[in-house]
């Protein structure tokens, strides 16, 4: 697994928005300077997460974007999988995507990726966007407890 630059850009932008959860719409130009995402860019993302059924936006005077369901109920791993595809390292450990190979049985690399797949996605589908955002505000609680020691 590896997050594209569209990934990222999709966590980044939900990110944005969880850590405004609950303060109403927000707009796309927002999120794209603050987060240096490329506005066409963004705006394709945002699109495929609403068709997506996590988003919801409202056009015109106070419109924006706004989450459809809780960031409690988005899991890091559903995002992933439906930007950059299945978590499986290789073909032939792909649940959704799988990819015959003659030697699955007998292969010991595929019983390897078979374990960082497992592990992997028992990390990502129990990770919320609201426990991205706990970690956040912690860093940057941190960050300014360690500035406060040097000055």
């Amino acid at each position: 697994m590896k997050i594209s630059k569209k990934g990222d850009y999709a966590l980044r932008a939900l990110i944005h928005l969880a850590l405004r959860y609950g303060e109403g719409m927000t707009q796309m130009q927002d999120i794209s300077r603050k987060e240096g995402i490329p506005k066409k860019f963004l705006e394709q993302i945002l699109l495929l997460l609403k068709g997506a059924g996590y988003l919801q936006s409202k056009s015109g005077i106070g419109g924006g974007y706004i989450f459809a369901k809780a960031p409690r109920d988005i899991k890091l791993g559903e995002i992933i999988r439906l930007i950059d595809g299945p978590l499986a390292p290789v073909g032939c450990v792909s649940k959704a995507f799988h990819v015959t190979c003659p030697k699955e049985k007998t292969c010991g690399l595929r019983s390897i990726m078979l374990d960082v797949r497992n592990v992997t996605a028992q990390i990502l589908d129990h990770i919320d966007l609201a426990d991205i955002c706990d970690r956040t505000r912690g860093v940057s609680r941190r960050k300014a407890r360690t500035l406060r020691y040097y000055v």
